[in-house]
């Protein structure tokens, strides 16, 4: 048992308090006993190809809530942080790749690493930090993809993977992480999710890496439109979460709206490096199938959501312009996104603080998250117009801010269970979030900051992030120490 799974037994995996209750058993244990019935699920056949991409699933169930599709995600996740403890000599990367790569292959020929909720998904995704170390800096320097979009705005040759940043409404303590590599995994059992941090971060492989963080959580999305409670709510009264009295009884979670409509993430391989032009990654480059992924931590203000009214709310989570009973009706939980007047372009977003002294979270953002035209991407794919890009995989959380920090003084580690969200976002580049992320502050490049100040008191004054990393996600063929087997 190493540290961090020492740490883990004595905090539990999700909060002191539902460890505590449940015995000493993993909150991930108490979570399946509050569920009412196992999520519905769609398990491919085990013969099917499994994608090129680390970050899709297939399989995955999806249902019908005030008639918006649904996408159902996984029940359970962990992202795990952590730094190299390999020595940086041609030698040792390229025996660390072959034992990496051998326990990757060992649990996809299991059929355990299937891609599907009823087995489980991973993507390994590595930092700078990584990709800038000395013994492979030239190779990154040959092969990084380029941004050309951002190249062009910017007037720079600009990579499609950056340092992160804090932005106009990160608090000033939020820390930039420099982590070589995480680990991202999703299922609908624990059980998976802990096979596969034992075969990748314990034994001859977990001699590799210096586990930094684990982060772990839920969404459950099963309730929306039926009866009972979620797991999300049941959770956040089982943890005694302020205001969690006032979460809706189906929310899929903590903020009550339904964040997984298919309409508002991006389809199939939408966010490629290569597949709608964003950077220089052709069909056959060594990053084509990969992607960029953006990690976050949000502690949530549940007290100060819910103090406010409905209409309110929605106004500051969509837009608000259907912040009105007549269009939306008070305690609807999935607002559609999927076209007027819900999607906004960038001026009805300048409209919007003019007359409502206000701009929603969702509307903001979507004049840049979008496609603003119908496009054909490199596989011949159609995308109609207003298609979203970002594929996002965020999840609730009880973290303080994490599961298990290695650093908890720099972390800023608590005790007690704390409403928070682990945000995790793939897009085609980093800069491409970074203009996302702007536009929720209101900030539109070369352009004056609209509604900043409103949407601050609305939405963003009931988020505080913790802690920032971008990351590449390579294709499943490269997942293990990308670019040392070009090494010489």
């Amino acid at each position: 048992m190493g540290i961090d799974d020492r740490a883990l037994s004595r905090r539990g995996f999700l909060g002191m308090s539902v460890a505590a209750a449940a015995g000493g058993r993993s909150a991930y244990r108490l979570v399946e006993q509050l569920a009412e019935s196992k999520p519905r699920r769609f398990a491919s056949p085990k013969s099917a190809p499994l994608p090129g991409e680390q970050y899709l699933f297939s399989g995955t169930a999806s249902i019908t809530d005030n008639g918006v599709v649904v996408s159902v995600p996984p029940l359970f996740h962990e992202v795990v942080t952590a730094t190299l403890v390999v020595e940086l000599t041609v030698t040792a990367l390229k025996s660390a790749q072959a034992r990496l790569s051998a326990a990757l292959g060992e649990l996809e020929r299991s059929g355990l690493l299937d891609y599907t909720p009823a087995g489980l998904g991973l993507a390994v995704c590595w930092g700078l930090p990584y990709f800038r170390s000395s013994t492979l800096a030239p190779v990154w320097d040959k092969y990084a993809p380029i941004d050309l979009r951002a190249s062009k705005l910017l007037g720079v040759t600009t990579p499609a993977l950056l340092d992160s940043i804090r932005f106009t409404t990160d608090p000033a303590t939020s820390v930039l992480e420099a982590n070589d590599l995480c680990v991202v995994m999703a299922s609908d059992s624990p059980d998976h999710i802990a096979t596969a941090y034992e075969s990748l971060f314990t034994g001859a492989v977990g001699g590799l890496f210096k586990v930094t963080s684990r982060r772990m959580g839920f969404v459950d999305a099963t309730r929306l439109g039926q009866g009972g409670q979620s797991l999300t709510k049941r959770f956040a009264l089982a943890n005694k979460l302020p205001a969690a009295d006032s979460i809706p009884n189906t929310a899929e979670l903590f903020l009550g709206f339904t964040s997984t409509q298919r309409s508002a993430l991006g389809p199939g391989v939408i966010a490629n490096l290569e597949s709608l032009g964003m950077t220089n990654q052709s069909r056959t480059s060594y990053f084509a199938m990969g992607t960029t992924l953006a990690l976050s931590h949000i502690y949530e203000d549940l007290q100060s959501w819910y103090a406010q009214t409905y209409d309110t709310r929605v106004a500051a989570l969509f837009t608000p312009r259907v912040a009105n009973p007549a269009i939306t009706r008070t305690g609807t939980q999935t607002i559609p996104e999927s076209g007027s007047p819900e999607v906004e372009s960038e001026a009805d977003v300048y409209a919007d603080a003019a007359r409502y002294h206000t701009v929603g979270h969702s509307s903001s953002m979507q004049s840049i998250s979008r496609l603003q035209s119908s496009t054909t991407d490199v596989y011949g794919n159609v995308y109609p117009a207003l298609t979203a890009i970002p594929v996002r995989a965020d999840f609730n959380t009880v973290d303080h801010p994490f599961a298990y920090s290695s650093n908890p003084d720099v972390d800023g580690e608590g005790p007690g269970p704390v409403a928070g969200l682990h945000f995790l976002s793939y897009v085609p580049s980093s800069f491409f979030f970074q203009q996302i992320r702007e536009a929720m502050d209101g900030e539109f490049q070369d352009k004056p900051s609209v509604g900043a100040a409103a949407q601050r008191t609305a939405f963003m004054d009931v988020l505080e992030t913790t802690h920032r990393q971008n990351y590449l996600t390579p294709s499943r063929a490269h997942r293990s120490f990308p670019l040392v087997e070009l090494l010489d």
